[in-house]
Formats: C-alpha cells, structure tokens, sequence
C-alpha cells in the first residue's frame, strides 16, 4: 500500500507557472504507474497527465500538451507536474494517484485503474 501528498497549490497568473509534487510513502514506489488528474467545481474527476514505472512513458490529456510535464524522482518517492502557460480552464483541484498493476512502459488514462490517491492540491488561475 502507499500513501500521496500532493503540494504546490495556490493561485497563479494567467500564463504563469507552478510545479506540483506527490511524495510517496512505502519502499515499492518505483512498481507504481503514476498519473495526474484534476476536478472542477461541477465537473467530474478528468485525467491530465501519467507516467510509466520505467518514467520513459507518458501520456498527457489534450488540453495540457505542451504545457504540462510530468516526471518522476524514484530515490525521493515523489511525482512532479510542471505546468506552464497556465489558464483560467486550468483552475481545480489536482490529484496524484498510483497504479499498482502498471507494467514497466505502460501508462493508463482510465480513472479506474488506478488504486491509490492523495487528498488533492488547489490550484486557481486568476488575474
């Protein structure tokens, strides 16, 4: 089992930056896939970003390509998202959450699949 923590929230610019992290609790973090996902007020829960467990894999979410990047730090149990150019439609609550059944290159984008997730971190886009 593994406990997330996500951090690096707050209330950023239009065409700002913030950088997201999820620290892992446990020694078998690197056996996880690992994703990103965000919930807006009203809206249902939708995927941003994953990364495999090898980290040579990863997949992001339309609305986020090329200006999200998610990677990975085994040695420090954590998962980053580094999100640029941010906008207004970016503003919600971001999830980390584990995959335990991943294979070594392969990432999922389907809610389901993943086992474990952290308690979400707030980030608002506003001038």
């Amino acid at each position: 089992q593994v406990a997330l923590r996500e951090s690096g929230g707050g209330l950023v610019q239009p065409g700002g930056s913030l950088r997201l992290s999820c620290a892992a609790s446990g020694r078998t973090f690197s056996s996880y896939g690992m994703a990103w996902f965000r919930q807006a007020p009203g809206k249902e829960r939708e995927f941003v970003a994953a990364i495999s467990r090898s980290g040579g894999t990863t997949a992001y979410a339309d609305s986020v390509k090329g200006r999200f990047t998610v990677s990975r730090d085994d040695a420090k149990n954590t998962v980053y998202l580094q999100m640029n150019s941010l906008k207004p439609e970016d503003t919600a609550v971001y999830y980390c959450a584990a995959d335990r059944s991943a294979y070594t290159n392969y990432v999922t984008r389907a809610i389901v699949a993943y086992d474990y997730w952290g308690q979400g971190t707030q980030v608002t886009v506003s001038s």
